[in-house]
């Protein structure tokens, strides 16, 4: 009884402690100025409990985009995965290859030769085309390339505080919950949540660490813009990132469907408004606005602080993705763009396609040579 009194203190001062005032509010500032009254609706953080049910829905229905449109697209569009030679069962080398390495060294490529009686040749392409297998084919690309963006322009664009970010503050945080706000946020929050459910099916690419800090910094972004009532500057946040997203799925989706014209006219489009919205616009207008203007009504606070170091965050990112499209650009201009430069290619597979099914004797079933 005194252990579940003492577990139910500390959750209490816990609780306390979070949600104390100086935390998320400025002075002076309480949660109690913010209870609904008069018709002014304030947000809250039981508002955000339809998120889950939400981003389930969201992955049912890309489970219904990818089976029912996206495949009969992609075969409207002539989107087809290409046929690879399939390795050659083989136990030693598929355990190593599952157990120790895709890439083997050369050491140990001469350890397994002298142990299977192959040339280093059939060794190699053996690991080129297990590896291949792997690789997700382009049909499965196409279908995760959906866009599911939520850009409410018909909304933002009407408010006020869209040509004047003063206005952003004006009457902070004592400002009103409206219904398109309500939904972009929780749309929005859904979409980003199903992310992150569905990371552990979804085509790995080269920038999979990068992308997940990106979804868990949007996520934390947008729950605390919500508790603070940083919901005006959220939603241009939340705007700047969407309206480049769109031309990106499009370019691709063109990319592997081999519209290479379309493709490349798109992602043109795409790389100068990514450039403009995340490199620009973001930091030099919205962080800006976030950093200066509320200082004129308020001392800074624990909020203040870490809001803006959120937004540095996905500054970062920006920058990050940016030498990627830069790099992307760079092979567009030389005639040498292929695909996403985020996507691991596809190995030829180099040699003669000599069949190189040997019985793998002396030691079969047992680790390679070199202590492997």
């Amino acid at each position: 009884m005194l252990l579940l009194c003492l577990c139910v203190f500390h959750r209490t001062m816990l609780s306390e402690w979070f949600w104390w005032d100086r935390l998320w509010l400025p002075r002076p500032v309480t949660w109690a100025d913010l209870q609904d009254s008069e018709g002014r609706v304030y947000a809250r953080v039981s508002h955000l409990y339809i998120i889950l049910p939400v981003a389930v829905l969201l992955l049912g229905l890309r489970a219904f985009y990818e089976r029912l449109i996206a495949v009969p697209l992609a075969e409207a569009l002539g989107v087809k995965d290409k046929i690879h030679k399939r390795a050659s069962h083989n136990p030693v080398l598929e355990k190593y290859y599952k157990t120790h390495s895709k890439h083997p060294t050369q050491a140990n490529i001469k350890g397994v030769c002298k142990k299977l009686g192959w040339s280093e040749r059939q060794v190699e392409r053996w690991f080129r085309r297990r590896r291949n297998q792997d690789r997700p084919g382009v049909l499965k690309k196409f279908k995760e390339n959906e866009s599911f963006n939520c850009e409410l322009y018909c909304f933002v664009p009407q408010k006020p505080w869209f040509y004047d970010l003063r206005e952003m503050w004006a009457g902070f945080p004592k400002q009103s919950l409206l219904d398109s706000q309500y939904w972009y946020y929780i749309i929005e929050m859904s979409f980003y949540g199903s992310l992150l459910f569905s990371v552990a099916a979804d085509v790995k690419r080269k920038d999979f660490k990068e992308q997940l800090v990106h979804h868990w910094a949007t996520l934390t972004l947008l729950s605390f813009s919500w508790c603070a009532n940083y919901i005006r500057i959220g939603t241009l946040v939340m705007l700047v990132h969407d309206t480049s997203d769109v031309l990106l799925e499009s370019a691709k989706m063109f990319n592997y469907a081999g519209w290479e014209t379309t493709c490349n006219s798109i992602f043109v489009v795409f790389a100068l408004v990514f450039m403009v919205t995340r490199l620009i616009i973001f930091p030099f207008w919205l962080i800006h606005c976030t950093w200066v203007y509320p200082l004129d009504q308020f001392e800074p606070f624990f909020g203040y602080y870490f809001f803006n170091v959120m937004l540095v965050v996905l500054l970062l990112l920006h920058v990050f993705w940016a030498s990627l499209i830069l790099r992307m650009v760079k092979k567009f201009i030389f005639g040498k763009l292929k695909g996403d430069e985020r996507s691991d290619e596809e190995e030829d597979e180099e040699g003669s396609e000599e069949d190189y099914t040997h019985t793998y004797s002396n030691g079969s079933g047992n680790g390679l040579s070199n202590g492997h």
